[in-house]
């Protein structure tokens, strides 16, 4: 199926519900030390024009400007932006936050050195038009900078679970493909040399994996979204397959959650 059989439109305004479901941010927050390392793995500096794409309630575009760099925040989700412009007022750094879509972004060609995504981009449903995007807002010898869940990760499991519960729109190929180099390769191409692979691990501690299957059900948009949709009986068993994923990657015996999950971070330089 190619993309022009796919409403992607639609799909995306059912998306930004999802995301504006919930409250994301509690979640969110908990992954800000994956911004900071994929901020420091891109190598940021004081002045550059740095732009974190699908940034929730930005964490890399804080991360950058905690380093002096001029950092703008791009989403379609209007509260997680609002929860982003209050972190940076707190944290006393100026950030511009912009509504829009990683599809089709709001700036002229070029205008960033560095283009960063933290488990973001890969979310939009058009892979192609986002990573074209993420071209062309980056300077030609600029950076572009991701951090993305692989499938075989526990996060990546847990998308397939979801998925068992609400088939994605046909078509669509799976976020997760975005943590896989042979993904990146096709949809960059020659454009982007990668100069940076490696493979890392966010850890998820919670008080156990059934805290786990709470806390997303509450709080993650699509995962609220979901769960709001089952009847009782539906939403006992979903709750009990996610607290599973979680169980499956723990590490400890104690009753609590310490549960890793793979990531692929990349960082690659804008050749055309």
């Amino acid at each position: 199926m190619t993309s022009t059989t796919v409403d992607f439109a639609s799909i995306k305004q059912a998306q930004r519900t999802g995301w504006q479901t919930g409250d994301y941010t509690r979640v969110g927050h908990t992954l800000q030390i994956m911004a900071e390392l994929l901020v420091e793995s891109a190598d940021v500096r004081a002045g550059q024009r740095v732009l974190d794409v699908a940034c929730g309630q930005g964490n890399a575009a804080i991360a950058a400007a905690l380093r002096f760099a001029e950092a703008t925040g791009l989403d379609y989700a209007a509260n997680l932006l609002e929860v982003g412009r209050r972190r940076a007022a707190v944290e006393q750094v100026p950030v511009t936050f912009v509504d829009g879509d990683a599809e089709n972004m709001p700036f002229p060609d070029g205008s960033f050195d560095l283009s960063l995504s933290t488990v973001g981009v890969m979310f939009a449903p058009n892979h192609q038009q986002a990573a074209d995007e993420l071209v062309r807002v980056t300077a030609v010898g600029g950076k572009i900078a991701l951090a993305c869940w692989t499938p075989t990760s526990m996060v990546g499991q847990m998308f397939k679970t979801v998925a068992k519960w609400a088939p994605p729109p046909s078509g669509v190929r799976p976020p997760a493909l975005w943590g896989t180099q042979e993904h990146l390769d096709e949809l960059f191409g020659e454009r982007v040399e990668w100069i940076g692979f490696a493979k890392r691990e966010y850890v998820f501690r919670y008080h156990s994996p059934e805290h786990f299957s709470e806390w997303f059900r509450e709080f993650y948009g699509p995962i609220t979204r979901l769960a709001g949709t089952l009847s009782e009986k539906d939403l006992d068993q979903f709750s009990g397959d996610l607290a599973q994923v979680a169980l499956h990657h723990n590490r400890v015996s104690d009753g609590t959650l310490v549960a890793p999950a793979e990531y692929l971070e990349v960082v690659g330089v804008r050749r055309s």
